[in-house]
């Protein structure tokens, strides 16, 4: 058995959101394509994991099939995969291919390093694979691997502690404010870049009473369609505030949107809290003098942020020697893989030749006679192969096993046993 992994891979790293998202699969999408890879390639194992930052497919194959998976990507996605073939990676050594794995899956390749969701979206696209039926023993022993290492670095390191990131910190901050309330209501006014990155963080928060609002109000359907959300014209955006306890803010304005006066007008009964990730600042920091009302800026959460950031940043030593040590038994099984074959039909062999001779010489044995024969038999056999098997694991972590396979299938002509697994 030869364990050839690959992968493809695109990325923030070689391309723009604007052709990243046009690459990305849905849940729905992941299977269809896992489903055209086995039909059109005959691919066994194949796992795929599509997020907003990257699309990746990783296989078992003797041969490159890079082009191949990106058109079947593209047909997919009704795209033309001439034009977006050149923003693919293609990783064709396996080792590399298998360490790039363990590394997205732990953040290590995420934009926030440590990305806390990543492993989730792994963990999914491995569910995908397997509902299909394209992960055998390779790919199982492959994730279970990544999934035990995961639980070793949020054990062991700081790699995951904190929001790294000022849209994860805010949604971090949003809970903590959110827990002491009864279902409260967030609003969101503003979906730039930081605010839709809020919006879709917050789709995996405990707390779900969540408005958006927007300028463009397709913009806020269509986030909105894809989380959950209420939405809100943006005219009504101050019977909004005046409903909402927590009210965070990316809107840009030259002047604060939301000012003393008019906060002091709603005559609210309920405390609020403010967010202000917006620069210049939507929110007027005066308001924070009026009673029952918080203000939290940009500058306090990214703070918040950095100080997570250098503590992951300072655990990747540490992440990584966890992955090597990770690394090192993985391959160390691969290896014995490639060899199982050999020495399933070593046993076979040797099986048969007992057979073969306790039909010859047992014929007149009685039953209690015929049971310790086949006994003794048994163990010596178990003894007889017990150093072949050794020794063919110890070249397997040394390399070397190639050459030893080659003694046994010519001095047991193993090509001609049958393998029975």
């Amino acid at each position: 058995m030869n364990l050839n992994c690959k992968a493809i891979s695109i990325s923030y790293k070689n391309a723009p959101i604007e052709i990243r998202e046009q690459i990305a699969l849905d849940e729905k999408g992941c299977r269809q394509v896992l489903e055209k890879v086995k039909d059109v390639l005959g691919l066994q194992e194949v796992i795929i994991i599509s997020t907003c930052n990257r699309t990746e497919i990783y296989y078992l194959a003797d041969t490159d099939l890079s082009k191949e998976l990106v058109a079947l990507l593209c047909v997919e996605k009704l795209l033309n995969s001439e034009t977006y073939y050149p923003y693919f990676e293609s990783i064709t050594q396996h080792e590399e291919a298998v360490k790039r794995l363990f590394y997205v899956s732990l953040g290590l390749e995420s934009q926030v390093v440590g990305d806390l969701q990543i492993i989730n979206q792994a963990k999914h696209s491995y569910q995908y694979a397997a509902d299909a039926g394209m992960a055998g023993a390779f790919l199982h022993r492959l994730m279970h691997a990544i999934f035990f290492t995961n639980k070793r670095v949020v054990q062991e390191t700081a790699f995951k502690d904190g929001a790294a990131s000022v849209s994860y910190a805010t949604v971090e901050l949003i809970e903590d404010l959110a827990m002491n309330m009864l279902n409260p209501k967030v609003l969101l006014i503003g979906l730039g870049e930081i605010g839709r990155d809020v919006a879709l963080n917050l789709k995996t928060s405990k707390v779900k009473n969540i408005t958006i609002s927007n300028r463009t109000l397709s913009k806020s359907q269509d986030l909105a369609n894809e989380c959950g959300y209420e939405v809100l014209d943006y005219q009504d955006v101050w019977k909004g505030i005046a409903e909402a306890d927590i009210i965070v803010s990316s809107i840009s304005v030259e002047t604060p949107l939301i000012t003393t006066q008019k906060v002091q007008a709603l005559n609210s009964l309920t405390f609020k809290y403010f967010i202000d990730l917006s620069v210049p600042r939507s929110i007027d920091t005066q308001i924070e003098d009026l009673s029952g009302v918080l203000v939290y800026n940009v500058d306090t959460i990214s703070r918040k942020a950095n100080e997570a950031l250098t503590k992951r940043i300072a655990a990747i030593p540490h992440v990584q020697q966890i992955i090597e040590e990770a690394l090192a038994d993985f391959h160390d099984w691969s290896r014995e893989m490639m060899v199982s074959p050999t020495i399933h039909k070593l046993k076979n062999t040797l099986e048969q030749i007992r057979q073969e001779e306790l039909a010859r010489f047992t014929k007149q044995l009685d039953a209690s006679e015929m049971e310790k024969v086949d006994k003794i038999t048994k163990s010596m056999m178990q003894k007889i192969i017990k150093l072949p098997v050794l020794q063919l694991k110890a070249a397997c972590k040394r390399g070397e096993a190639e050459t030893l396979v080659d003694i046994l299938n010519d001095l047991f002509d193993l090509e001609k046993t049958k393998v029975n697994l």
